[in-house]
């Protein structure tokens, strides 16, 4: 194993609630075992990322109601391709070479997968995503 390769799974944060057993599929292991992990490493960036995402659409996000910022989040991810390939890019770029050549086996499987641990992980975030103050002096 290359030092990148050991590098990057030394600064992966455990997760201890994950179970991790022979009986998982393929696609939930590299799940439990790869996306949760590196997606939780990628928390802030992501947070800062949809922050970014906000603003370049106008900031129209802080005018929704509760339900609709979750639609937003959602069609975020789903809808705008740009975003969703930008977010993808920032968790494969932590994958060591197996595990790339392991997700390229099934990518299209696993990006749902992902792109379900990503959106959650923004909605379980959406208290941070305030009208930043220079906003609201109108």
């Amino acid at each position: 194993m290359s030092n990148r390769d050991l590098d990057l799974k030394k600064i992966r944060p455990a997760i201890k609630t994950l179970t991790i057993n022979e009986n998982m599929s393929g696609d939930e292991y590299f799940q439990n075992a790869v996306l949760r992990p590196v997606i939780k490493l990628q928390n802030d960036l992501f947070i800062e990322v949809f922050r970014n995402y906000i603003a370049k659409h106008k900031y129209v996000f802080y005018d929704l109601s509760l339900d609709k910022r979750t639609t937003y989040i959602e069609n975020g991810i789903q809808k705008d391709m740009k975003f969703r390939n930008s977010l993808k890019g920032m968790v494969i770029g932590q994958f060591t070479t197996d595990e790339y050549l392991l997700y390229i086996k099934n990518s299209s499987a696993l990006n749902k997968r992902m792109m379900n641990i990503v959106k959650e992980r923004l909605l379980s975030n959406i208290q941070l995503f305030v009208k930043p103050e220079y906003l609201t002096a109108v």
